[in-house]
């Protein structure tokens, strides 16, 4: 019976696992279709007679909007971290007033749609001359991690033992020593987890993108594959191709780092 139980779950396991990775597969498929085959009926399972096409075309025009979204992504991790760290900290351990109400603000940041924020930023990066320029997307891309940041760093370090805090404190270390040398090496699967979070959410970016820079120089790789559809023709080809070469560096992230955004999400879940 147990046998049973077991199969059944293995096999629907299986399943959806199968469906919610047929719009990969799909994507993969259709960056290998000439663009002549695209419209076949009924529609082709697999590549026949594959190309190469898009891919060439990715690496022929979109390595640089690569490298920006990767410098986007880097530099919203690095101003995430600064701000969300000591804040959590100072929220899960120094009794600061109103520590209440700002995790009540902190939960209503993260309900604000991105669009009513795009539309705030651009009128602020109108007047501070950031508009199309990569430091205004590290900038508005951040606001979304913060606040996600903030909460995850206060539970956790809420949970790490106060007497390594206080023999720390009776050694002579001052609030910052205990915070850099203590908190943050105890709290590396927290780090990690907002790192990954953080990258993620600047990486796959279009509405800030779109907004505050949609003519500068330098553009993100979700920009540079709306740039490939057209009001007459759209290169479908390139577009799944540059998504697929797009999905390599999250997905390897977040394979690499399973196991400590799973240690990360759950801290402070039980004290």
């Amino acid at each position: 019976m147990n046998v049973r139980r077991s199969w059944w779950r293995t096999a629907l396991g299986l399943f959806f696992t199968a469906l919610m990775l047929f719009p990969v597969y799909w994507m993969f498929n259709v960056s290998l279709t000439r663009t002549n085959n695209l419209r076949a009926d009924p529609p082709h399972w697999y590549p026949k007679d594959p190309t190469f096409d898009g891919y060439t075309i990715v690496f022929q025009q979109q390595l640089p909007n690569l490298a920006t979204s990767l410098i986007i992504g880097l530099g919203c991790v690095l101003l995430t971290l600064l701000i969300s760290a000591p804040a959590g900290y100072a929220l899960s351990r120094l009794s600061m007033r109103g520590s209440g109400t700002i995790g009540f603000l902190l939960i209503v940041a993260q309900m604000l749609p991105s669009v009513v924020m795009a539309m705030g930023f651009y009128a602020i990066f109108v007047r501070l001359g950031w508009l199309n320029t990569i430091w205004g997307l590290v900038v508005a891309d951040s606001t979304i991690a913060v606040p996600f940041a903030v909460m995850l760093f206060t539970a956790f370090m809420s949970g790490i033992p106060k007497d390594i805090i206080q023999a720390a404190k009776v050694d002579g270390a001052s609030t910052w020593r205990v915070f850099h040398s203590i908190v943050l090496p105890v709290s590396r699967n927290s780090i990690l987890t907002v790192s990954l979070f953080a990258f993620l959410w600047a990486w796959s970016d279009f509405i800030f993108a779109s907004t505050l820079n949609r003519n500068g120089d330098l553009i993100p790789i979700t920009l540079g594959i709306y740039n490939y559809i057209g009001n007459n023709t759209t290169q479908w080809n390139a577009i799944m191709a540059t998504a697929v070469v797009a999905s390599v560096p999250a997905t390897l992230l977040l394979v690499l780092a399973q196991r400590y955004v799973a240690g990360g999400v759950t801290a402070g879940a039980v004290k």
